[in-house]
């Protein structure tokens, strides 16, 4: 049994944390950020390899994640439905580089304005419960959640696991991590079942979850702003109720921003006695199972 000290408790730190206390070791989470106060929490979380590379590690990874998902689609307390939905493109596409992960994926006849359509069912998990029952289990299994403002790695424990995401710009020294601002808006539920996905020119997406709805949204390569922009609010909903008219009577409930940490690559890696996990972009839900477990391996 090992002393581990892991940095960051967003999804990643967290699933991170539970999976190593299941093999038995000693588990303490620090983190400036409490996880409802995470980029996490802004999530639409829909299961989508988004922005995360190199595509062959980030395949193993999305897979084992969904796997993952779909066995906790069966605890309620945990946040996670098994949603089917529809990806919109403006061009004729190939079957995605991702699409194994997936049990089944099918194109389906484009709507007028589109060229192609796919639909197939990804886990979407609603954040603010999922976060909690992941904090919950990291408790129950004997592991320690604490607020703590770091400036560097700590020291002292056998392994340090270091999950802190855009954080790590500092505490890994690493200049590759850049900000993908990603602003969203919440509004009522109004019956939507399925979630829909704009990929034909901006980001645009449509994610219902058992009390809202999450629309977005943005990819601002740089913009350290977590204050969300009216203006950008307004492009939001306008493109979301053009592409779900149903919206239109939805109540605005709130507006969040969360800065994706982007890299090059997601770096899963064991340097002495840290092991680095970070740099998922806009995929840290999507990857957390699978890079949890290859933590695990690197550990033991």
């Amino acid at each position: 049994m090992a002393r581990v000290t892991v940095v960051g408790a967003g999804v990643v730190g967290l699933t991170c944390a539970v999976r190593l206390l299941e093999n038995g070791h000693r588990v303490d989470v620090l983190a400036r950020d409490l996880p409802l106060e995470t980029t996490s929490a802004v999530a639409a979380a829909i299961w989508y390899p988004y922005r995360a590379f190199p595509f062959d590690r980030v395949l193993a990874w999305s897979t084992r994640s969904y796997e993952v998902f779909d066995g906790l689609a069966s605890v309620p307390e945990a946040g996670i439905v098994m949603r089917p939905g529809v990806e919109l493109f403006g061009s004729a596409q190939d079957e995605p580089w991702w699409r194994p992960a997936v049990p089944r994926l099918e194109h389906v006849p484009a709507p007028e304005g589109y060229a192609d359509a796919w639909t197939f069912v990804a886990p979407v998990v609603e954040m603010g419960v999922y976060l909690q029952w992941l904090a919950g289990r990291v408790l129950s299994l004997g592991g320690t959640i604490t607020r703590l403002n770091l400036s560097s790695l700590p020291v002292g424990p056998d392994v340090v696991v270091n999950c802190a995401g855009i954080g790590s710009r500092l505490l890994a020294s690493d200049l590759t991590v850049e900000p993908v601002r990603g602003q969203v808006v919440y509004v009522s539920q109004v019956g939507l079942e399925e979630w829909l996905l704009d990929s034909s020119s901006s980001l645009t997406y449509v994610v219902p979850r058992s009390a809202d709805i999450v629309l977005g949204g943005t990819d601002e390569e740089g913009d350290w702003s977590r204050t969300p922009s009216s203006e950008t609010a307004a492009a939001i909903l306008e493109r979301a109720r053009a592409l779900v008219p149903a919206l239109s009577g939805a109540r605005v409930l709130k507006h969040r921003v969360g800065l994706r940490p982007a890299r090059p690559s997601v770096r899963v890696e064991r340097i002495g006695s840290v092991i680095h996990c970070y740099g998922h972009g806009g995929a840290g839900v999507t990857l957390s199972w699978g890079t949890a477990d290859e933590v695990v391996s690197l550990l033991e």
